[in-house]
């Protein structure tokens, strides 16, 4: 286990800068996991604290020393990429003691160590099977017993689920959160895929064209986010934005005003949005999703701006209709017009 330490990480290829500074604190033991949409630095900066890329300017620190001279083979760091990267033709027990029979551990050591890993990730039945044999969620659990096996001071994932269909991704979230919890490993994670985020966070770090936007735990970002990127970003569905134009007059000034002074736009997630016969805003609803337990309602409001509600339970609300929207101050989210939090 190791803390990581970034100061001020800069990277250029060439002309294009790609990472902006990046200052970044993760504890011992934490699991980190970098989102963002593509294109935003996220896998950059990963290689950059693997060693496989070179920082242009900026210190990467790994408990406390400077590794920015230190190889990517001598740092003690291990990652899984979104490509398994298997040898085919060797064994899952082969492709795990591989690693290190190139660096000479002895083979009763090696034997114990892909064991134990083999155990842990209940891969036992499976040492002797090609890649070839294995299911993807199989082949993703030999790619991190890999990695297991190395003992390294931390754990690197390159979105490693990606290549899987929706239910594997759902359980295979869940184990690489057990096995978090059993190593107690100090574990870095990119994905493009805020859910992903959400639900295997200690902390999220939100990345866009290569700067920080906000860190925080995963209900810090989804209940304050700090400007209408990260508001829009993190929440399935995802936040709605109103211009506070919209508002009657009595809505936003006076003493009855609903939002602050300065505020540009309202965001309302759409789990939060209710209707009400005697609500401030109109919106025609123009398709309805029934769920059974939920119900979800797309439409506009004013001319046209997009907006989504999540209803509990059914509803007898269909297209064409128009409803009256419910705005409560405990749920709105007021943004200036930088798209910066009041």
């Amino acid at each position: 286990m190791a803390t990581l330490d970034l100061q001020r990480i800069v990277k250029s290829f060439d002309a294009t800068t790609i990472l902006h500074g990046i200052d970044l604190a993760v504890k011992d033991g934490e699991f980190v996991v970098f989102v963002g949409p593509s294109g935003c630095g996220k896998s950059t900066l990963l290689r950059v604290i693997a060693g496989l890329e070179a920082p242009t300017s900026g210190d990467i620190r790994i408990d406390g020393q400077n590794v920015n001279d230190i190889s990517a083979a001598h740092r003690g760091c291990s990652m899984v990429f979104q490509s398994y990267a298997l040898y085919p033709h060797m064994s899952v027990y082969d492709n795990m003691a591989f690693g290190l029979e190139n660096i000479g551990v002895p083979k009763a050591q090696i034997e114990s160590k892909v064991s134990a890993a083999a155990t842990l990730l209940r891969l036992g039945e499976l040492l002797q099977r090609k890649p070839t044999q294995l299911s993807g969620g199989q082949r993703q659990r030999v790619a991190i017993g890999r990695s297991i096996v190395r003992e390294p001071k931390l754990f690197l994932f390159d979105e490693p689920l990606s290549n899987l269909d929706a239910e594997l991704r759902v359980s295979m979230r869940a184990e690489i959160r057990e096995l978090h919890a059993r190593l107690k490993a100090t574990m870095v994670y990119v994905t493009h895929d805020q859910v992903e985020a959400m639900t295997m966070a200690d902390k999220i770090v939100v990345l866009r064209a290569g700067k920080v936007e906000q860190v925080g735990a995963p209900l810090e970002l989804y209940n304050r986010p700090l400007n209408t990127f990260v508001a829009g970003f993190i929440g399935s569905p995802r936040m709605n934005f109103l211009p506070v134009a919209l508002l009657p007059d009595e809505a936003r000034q006076g003493g009855h005003a609903l939002v602050p002074q300065g505020t540009h736009t309202i965001g309302l997630r759409p789990e939060h949005a209710q209707i009400a016969n005697d609500g401030p805003i109109a919106m025609q609803v123009s398709s309805v999703e029934q769920l059974g337990s939920t119900s979800l309602l797309h439409g506009k409001v004013g001319a046209d701006t997009p907006f989504e509600m999540v209803l509990n339970g059914q509803t007898s609300t269909r297209g064409g209709d128009t409803v009256r929207l419910g705005l409560s101050t405990a749920h709105l989210h007021c943004f200036d017009s930088q798209g910066l939090r009041l």
